[in-house]
């Protein structure tokens, strides 16, 4: 749920997106497609019964593709949405653990990243250990908030940004710095984390980057493929971001599973992104290709043999 320029925008973003989904599900090894609903924000802010509508239209939607698509938490929503967008459709998933559900499935996908952060410091500096690293995370939202936290009680010295500069003081009272966010990507750090939207790293923001490793929770951050070749010339390791962010789909996936769900099961099979992540970079150092084009790889091989099994 997002505020877009046009119908257009919102489009390719979802495209976009679920192209993300897709690849993101298959690197996981997750039994699911990928798939991605947009709900475009009017220009002025909605009243609370304004939004309820807008969420039952949605869940209407939702229920017509008949179990094709589920829809979970993600930018612009909160569980509370969920419980109103399941009023209107069996196919929600990320309810409350009291309606059956998995919760809010942020927490997983911070720890998910936190393990690709850290098969990354290992790949780049020769240990996964976070320990006196230091990491820029930019974006304080449901992921980054519990992923600064994280890194700050693995022992990394975390400076984080976020536009909601209410957000200071909860970094600061966590043990974290505040950095502006106009300057977080420019942060002399050992990781730069983006944690809010996509389409970050440009051709023109590359040349602000100092971090030797880029790993985080935002969807598309690279505002181009071809971005990916320009962060491998300078030297920076980039970590595919839909396989560091698949902590969220992976807690669903446990959810739906006949067994039902077990949040020590999924803690397990989230912390298992770290050797995705070495894998990942495994192909990419013998194929002699980028981080992006080695997971996209594995993405499409595995989409293969799921569609000739």
């Amino acid at each position: 749920m997002w505020r877009y320029d046009d119908t257009r925008a919102a489009l390719r973003d979802a495209l976009r997106l679920s192209r993300a989904m897709t690849y993101k599900s298959a690197v996981a090894g997750l039994p699911l497609g990928g798939g991605k609903g947009v709900i475009v924000l009017p220009p002025e802010p909605m009243a609370p019964r304004r939004r309820r509508d807008v969420l039952l239209d949605f869940a209407e939607t939702v229920q017509a593709l008949r179990g094709s698509y589920v829809t979970a938490e993600d930018v612009g929503t909160s569980a509370r949405d969920m419980q109103v967008i399941a009023q209107g459709t069996t196919h929600v998933s990320g309810l409350s653990r009291r309606r059956g559900g998995s919760g809010d499935p942020s927490p997983f996908t911070a720890l998910g990243v936190q393990a690709a952060i850290a098969a990354s410091c290992e790949r780049a500096f020769g240990s996964a250990s976070l320990k006196g690293r230091s990491i820029c995370v930019s974006g304080l939202g449901h992921v980054g908030l519990p992923l600064a936290k994280g890194l700050l009680r693995a022992g990394a010295t975390v400076l984080a940004s976020d536009i909601d500069r209410s957000k200071r003081d909860v970094i600061r009272s966590a043990g974290g710095r505040w950095v502006a966010p106009g300057k977080a990507l420019a942060q002399a750090v050992d990781v730069l984390a983006p944690c809010a939207l996509g389409g970050v790293i440009t051709d023109e923001s590359l040349a602000e980057l100092q971090a030797p490793v880029v790993a985080g929770a935002a969807n598309n951050q690279l505002a181009a493929d071809e971005v990916a070749e320009l962060l491998a010339d300078r030297g920076i390791l980039w970590a595919p971001d839909f396989v560091a962010n698949a902590g969220g789909i992976i807690n669903i996936a446990v959810e739906l599973e006949p067994a039902g769900y077990d949040p020590a099961r999924a803690r397990t099979r989230v912390g298992g992104i770290g050797d995705t992540i070495r894998e990942v970079f495994d192909e990419a150092s013998t194929s002699r290709t980028t981080p992006l084009d080695a997971a996209m790889r594995l993405a499409k091989r595995r989409l293969d043999e799921a569609g000739s099994g």
